[in-house]
């Protein structure tokens, strides 16, 4: 099974705005099918982005959004990745990044496009960038 990242952007989509796009990767996450990858500082990026006010969410959704995220993905610690050859402007969007290249063959959802400009020369290194949640049944299709 390849190694799946969510940047921040995505998982919103997931798990906040039940996007029917990402309809399917929710279920695939939900199904075990997808080994999505977290860490610690990703984790911590997306408590504080659930945080913000302009989300309107309760303490406890708040809680319970990030322990269903946790308890679906796979945490790595910081400390072991490996720094990704594509360098972002944004430390917060480095990591995830890092992770996929960490991770490789993986793939990376994001909808930023300081991480979407990679996507090219990511590709040489088994690490798929996209902002297309139907990716994944597109490359096994």
């Amino acid at each position: 099974m390849k190694a799946i990242v969510f940047d921040t952007n995505v998982l919103l989509d997931i798990f906040v705005f039940n996007d029917f796009r990402a309809i399917h990767l929710k279920q695939a996450l939900l199904d075990g099918a997808l080994d999505a990858l977290a860490t610690p500082k990703t984790l911590e990026e997306f408590a504080d982005v659930i945080a913000r006010p302009l989300f309107a969410l309760g303490q406890r959704d708040q809680e319970q959004l990030l322990l269903q995220w946790q308890s679906l993905a796979s945490v790595i610690d910081d400390e072991t990745l490996m720094p990704s050859p594509w360098r972002c402007q944004d430390p917060d969007d480095q990591v995830f990044l890092d992770l996929a290249y960490t991770a490789k063959p993986c793939t990376l959802f994001s909808k930023d496009n300081e991480v979407l400009k990679f996507a090219a020369s990511a590709a040489k290194e088994s690490v798929m960038i996209s902002a297309d949640y139907g990716a994944m049944s597109k490359e096994n299709g």
